[in-house]
């Protein structure tokens, strides 16, 4: 079969099919997009927990004036009890570095941090305890430290930051999967606008394809023209999808990465692989969703 009869046939069936085909590239770059969504907000949630589990801090916070822990009955932590906990922090293998926080530096970081804040004004230093930051050399090993120092004489509470972000990323990770399952459905409800605008077009060009099954033609030149329509279709749609995608991206680095610079956000090459990933998806769906639609009507 010559090329310029192929494409001769596809050209006249997009044109013919002018405002289905354009509806199917619409659909086609919406659903890609939404799905590329799901994928950035995958690429999201491992950039944030590579970034913050490598700032984790294991804190043991020593007793203070109003502790109430069993742990804390002779009160406030001793000078050499103080000593003797930092000294078995360090020689610990799982630690990596241990900082010290007086109460005047714990006042000082919480009035940073609550800043123009009416609990700010009713906190003084001697109501927030003293605390050593335990930086470990694996995260997972907090129970090294858990295990050795809940309980002992001095310490009141061991704590460890994971637990919070743990259910930070539980809530992230339920969006990705909505993110992630909106986009799959749009891409299915593509796959059925794909091919019941082959459907239609193989009805209107029925007549043509009457004559070609007469001249003795193949199966597969009869069916290629519609399933070039489809990829061709598949792929504006996926370039605009890219385009949406990169363009989100520039809105993040531009508006929210310079308001959010406590954290990390994906990067462009994380664009790229979903971009690439879309392509995939968009020629699969359309090949899928027109050889099993030419399969049935058009019969050869």
């Amino acid at each position: 079969m010559r090329a310029s009869f192929v494409f001769s046939e596809v050209r006249i069936g997009l044109r013919r099919n002018l405002t289905m085909t354009f509806a199917v590239m619409i659909t086609v770059a919406i659903s890609l997009t939404l799905l590329g969504v799901g994928f950035l907000a995958n690429s999201q949630v491992r950039v944030m927990k590579d970034y913050w589990y490598d700032k984790i801090e294991v804190s043991v916070f020593l007793c203070g004036s109003l502790s109430e822990s069993p742990s804390c009955a002779g009160g406030p932590i001793k000078a050499g009890q103080r000593t003797a906990i930092q000294n078995d922090l360090q020689a610990l293998p799982a630690v990596q570095n241990v900082y010290y926080e007086s109460q005047s530096q714990a006042y000082q970081h919480f009035q940073e941090q609550f800043k123009g804040s009416a609990i700010a004004q009713n906190v003084t230093p001697d109501q927030l305890p003293e605390s050593f930051r335990i930086k470990l050399k694996d995260p997972t090993q907090f129970s090294v430290i858990q295990s050795a120092f809940t309980g002992r004489p001095g310490v009141d509470t061991v704590q460890d930051q994971r637990t919070i972000l743990d259910k930070f990323f539980k809530l992230l990770g339920v969006l990705r999967d909505g993110a992630l399952l909106i986009g799959i459905v749009s891409v299915l409800t593509a796959m059925l606008l794909i091919s019941n605008t082959l459907r239609l077009a193989a009805f209107s060009r029925r007549r043509e394809t009457g004559v070609m099954k007469l001249v003795g033609a193949s199966s597969f030149s009869i069916q290629l023209p519609f399933l070039l329509e489809g990829l061709f279709s598949a792929i504006v749609g996926w370039v605009i999808s890219t385009g949406l995608l990169a363009g989100f991206k520039a809105l993040v680095d531009i508006k929210v990465a310079p308001l959010l610079s406590f954290t990390r956000f994906f990067l462009w090459s994380d664009v790229w692989v979903a971009s690439a990933g879309l392509l995939a998806v968009g020629l699969v769906v359309s090949a899928l969703a027109s050889i099993f639609t030419l399969r049935k009507y058009l019969k050869v």
